[in-house]
């Protein structure tokens, strides 16, 4: 294997890296390569497997606060407070392992979805073409390769024809390289090795055979992993995230030092105060807020996957239902997707089996890219082609739009290009109409554009054919795409979706804006904005877009709908734009012309269909090409999005309204308001109701229209019923001590189980905007919380209460802790429609 690698291929003849690989232009044996797959193992980077048990577990130390928590607890074991210590110790641990487990099920559940969509390679095994996985390339596999196609591993071209790849995640070059088969100098680096192509980068335009001859870490691209993998594009979610948690660090610091320095001067034990303090942090803190993210998009993943959506990128779920743009092309989104030939005409318009002819040997015999509009050239009707081969081909490419082929027949030879119909008259000089050939005057080409405006009014997609004699020869360039004749048009039709219009609707109901943007003429793309009901009362085409400067164009494209005659780069400028003008931007796109705005928009969606870099560069693919799939996940984007934001305002709320409690009575009290271990265990307990908001209903007032972070929002929501707690919470504390006259542990004893029941309580309130008893919440949340509230009304009374220093309660004072909580759950009810009728929430 060491001695395969080490070969220079790019040095050497073709013929001699085929004998050192041991394989031939046909390919290696299935056999021959399941023993190789054993010897050299996955064509992957292993920096990609999964994370395991063990790495997520650790993972859960990273946390600061633990490691303080643990020391604490060290130095309190050592100090003579054993049993505390290991008490505490262990609600730690239990909280870790908790979080750990609920990740590792996450991640489980979103690898298996991933698995779902494997790139697959084209690949010549004893010489038969078939599709295999990527992964399981060998060294000394053939593959064939078109435009669309990503690189699956480092390889020498044997053949190429107009061959340009797109290196620049390996390179940095911004334009794609043209590639030629044959040796280059030894010392030639990366840039240089033309005769080469490498694992990760993809085919721009023509087609290629390619030798595998490194694969894995092996190749270039595993060589250098480390340096190439960028961080992706901080999402509007994870932005939210990180500001909200430099708000409760804020918080939690100051909490944590002004309890604890106070604590130490008004003379209590050192290590007490630092356990109470760092408890208090930690009580204040939304511990599983990494898990309940990772539980909550590994469940709407799911549930995407159901649907018929496969997510690749689990950060972007949030994007897609915070999207308020969506931009698609045409076919198959609107359209059915099923493109069919309506007729090959002539020049004049009328019925041309020559101008099929022409068509049908050059979708036949092209290999370039694989598309649509060949295969319904295909599929229209069966020609016996006898001897006529192929001589050459010129690819299609997105500049020229056309492709040409050179066919060999017994009259000669001859070059047949097929393309977009203007960049088909580009080309040619004369035409043939009324049978016979004449000059391509101004007066034709009047005629030939008059008809096109016609029937792409009528919907329908206008090809362009064209043909000359030319000479016999080995290879043929563009520029021998010149001086032709004009034989005649293709007309393509795609009839628009039953249900698109349906769709649209509910689209524009939760506040998201279609915008069409196309290829095809602007004649073509009215007709179908039209057909589904799609406003148009702008459309800007490729050639007004080139004159618009990238400063006025945010402006400019904000009230257009219909994009038309655009490039692929254009395409990429316009989501550009409206993300500028701070949209959030969602992409639907399939094929490589589309690559450039997948990676620009906010959400990138494909289909399982697309070509491999589509797919690559996609955050959702789609198992079918439809905007109702599209509809409700962007449904399910909101809930998931909506029951994240809902553990984080009802944790930091409670959380906030007891630890300012308790560090406020600390200070008052002669003994503290309650135990480390005690506010450990109410921290953890009431978790397990929380993580259930994963799969939490969600009110449709949620989901109605596209959500962002409001830190203001989540910070005014904390402090307003925090506060509201805290008055209870000090109330509570009245009645302990001044009623009942509560000494140390029944005052703790007593307000332990308040505090479980009002995070309790908050959970239901807070969960919904409306009145909680109208918004029904999930079967798991109810079962979970009346488990743990019951749970907490036993605890004092269970045996082994005595480890957590809690004591029976009175009946007396249960029944008054009871009442507190009723008056609790009123208030907050109040509070609640206050905070989102006054305006406070904004201010």
């Amino acid at each position: 294997m060491e001695k395969k690698a080490a070969i220079k291929y790019w040095s050497l003849p073709a013929e001699t890296v085929l004998e050192q690989l041991g394989s031939s232009p046909k390919g290696i044996s299935e056999e021959e390569a399941g023993t190789r797959l054993k010897e050299y193992g996955a064509n992957q980077i292993k920096a990609q497997e999964k994370t395991t048990a063990l790495t997520i577990f650790f993972n859960q130390f990273k946390n600061l606060i633990i490691w303080i928590m643990m020391i604490a607890t060290v130095i309190s074991a050592a100090t003579g407070d054993l049993v505390n210590s290991l008490i505490i110790f262990a609600i730690v641990m239990v909280s870790i392992v908790l979080s750990a487990l609920q990740e590792y099920s996450a991640s489980n559940a979103v690898n298996e979805l991933r698995s779902r969509i494997r790139i697959q390679s084209s690949v010549l095994r004893g010489g038969e073409a078939r599709e295999v996985p990527a992964a399981e390339l060998v060294p000394g596999d053939i593959v064939l390769l078109s435009a669309g196609s990503l690189i699956p591993a480092d390889g020498l071209l044997l053949k190429c024809d107009l061959f340009n790849v797109n290196q620049s995640v390996l390179t940095g070059e911004s334009y794609s390289v043209e590639k030629r088969a044959g040796p280059v100098p030894e010392d030639a680096d990366v840039s240089k090795r033309d005769n080469c192509v490498f694992m990760g980068t993809n085919v721009r335009s023509g087609s290629a055979t390619m030798l595998v001859t490194r694969t894995g870490e092996a190749t270039e691209f595993g060589k250098i992993a480390k340096e190439l993998v960028r961080r992706p594009p901080e999402t509007e979610f994870s932005r939210g995230i990180r500001r909200f948690s430099y708000l409760l660090a804020l918080i939690m610091l100051i909490l944590t030092v002004l309890v604890f320095v106070v604590n130490v001067v008004f003379n209590k034990p050192v290590i007490d105060s630092l356990l109470f303090s760092v408890a208090l942090a930690i009580g204040i803190t939304p511990q599983l807020l990494p898990a309940i993210i990772n539980i909550t998009l590994a469940k709407g993943s799911q549930a995407m996957a159901k649907e018929g959506v496969i997510v690749r990128r689990l950060n972007a779920i949030e994007n897609f239902g915070g999207m308020d743009i969506l931009c698609t092309d045409k076919t198959g989104t609107l359209t059915e997707g099923v493109i069919r030939l309506d007729g090959a005409l002539d020049a004049d318009g009328k019925e041309s089996e020559e101008v099929f002819r022409l068509a049908y040997l050059n979708a036949r015999l092209q290999t370039g890219m694989i598309n649509d509009l060949d295969a319904a050239v295909s599929a229209y009707k069966d020609l016996e082609i006898g001897d006529t081969a192929k001589q050459g081909e010129i690819p299609f490419d997105f500049t020229r739009m056309r492709v040409g082929v050179a066919v060999r027949e017994e009259t000669g030879c001859r070059l047949i290009v097929k393309g977009a119909l203007n960049h088909v008259l580009g080309v040619c000089t004369r035409i043939q109409a009324g049978g016979a050939e004449q000059a391509l005057d101004q007066a034709a080409l009047d005629g030939i554009r008059g008809r096109m405006t016609d029937w792409s009014g009528q919907g329908f997609r206008v090809i362009g054919v064209a043909q000359k004699p030319i000479a016999e020869k080995e290879d043929y360039e563009v520029r021998d795409e010149a001086d032709m004749t004009f034989m005649g048009f293709l007309l393509f039709f795609d009839p628009p979706k039953e249900d698109v219009p349906l769709v649209i609707g509910e689209l524009k109901k939760k506040g998201v804006q279609l915008r069409l943007i196309t290829g095809d003429n602007r004649l073509v793309a009215a007709h179908i904005a039209k057909a589904i009901g799609l406003e148009a009362e702008h459309i800007l085409t490729g050639e007004e877009l080139s004159k618009l400067a990238d400063e006025a164009l945010p402006e400019s494209i904000e009230p257009v709908t219909l994009f038309a005659e655009v490039t692929p780069e254009q395409k990429e400028r316009i989501i550009q734009a409206l993300k500028k003008k701070g949209h959030i931007v969602g992409f639907m796109g399939d094929g490589i012309n589309d690559a450039l705005a997948l990676h620009s928009a906010d959400v990138s969606i494909s289909v399982n269909t697309a070509v491999d870099v589509a797919k690559e560069s996609a955050d959702f693919v789609l198992q079918e090409k439809s905007l109702m799939v599209l509809d409700r996940g962007i449904e399910l984007g909101r809930t998931i999005f909506a029951n994240t934001l809902k553990y984080i305002y009802i944790t930091t709320s409670a959380n906030f309204g007891n630890m300012f409690s308790m560090a406020g009575f600390s200070l008052l009290l002669p003994f503290l308001p309650m135990l480390p271990k005690q506010i450990l265990l109410v921290n953890l307990i009431t978790d397990f109701p929380a993580m259930t908001i994963a799969g939490d209903y969600v009110d449709e007032n949620m989901i109605r229209s596209p959500r962002r972070w409001d830190i203001r929002s989540i910070r005014n929501f904390m402090f307003l019923f925090g506060f509201i707690s805290s008055a209870f919470d000090f109330f509570t504390f009245a009645v302990l001590l001044l009623v009942f006259h509560a000494p140390e542990e029944l005052f703790q004893s007593g307000w332990f189980v308040l505090s479980i029941l009002t995070e309790l309580l908050i959970l239901l309130v807070a969960r919904t905007r409306g009145p909680f008893f109208k918004s029904r919440p999930a079967p798991m949340l109810v079962r979970a919380t009346v488990g743990v509230g019951i749970l907490a009304l036993a605890l004092p009374y269970l045996p082994g209460h005595g480890y957590l220093s809690l004591v029976s309660l009175p009946p007396n004072m249960l029944l008054a802790l009871l009442g507190i909580a009723a008056l609790y759950i009123v208030t907050t009810e109040i509070g609640k429609r206050f905070y989102y009728r006054s305006g406070i929430r904004n201010s």
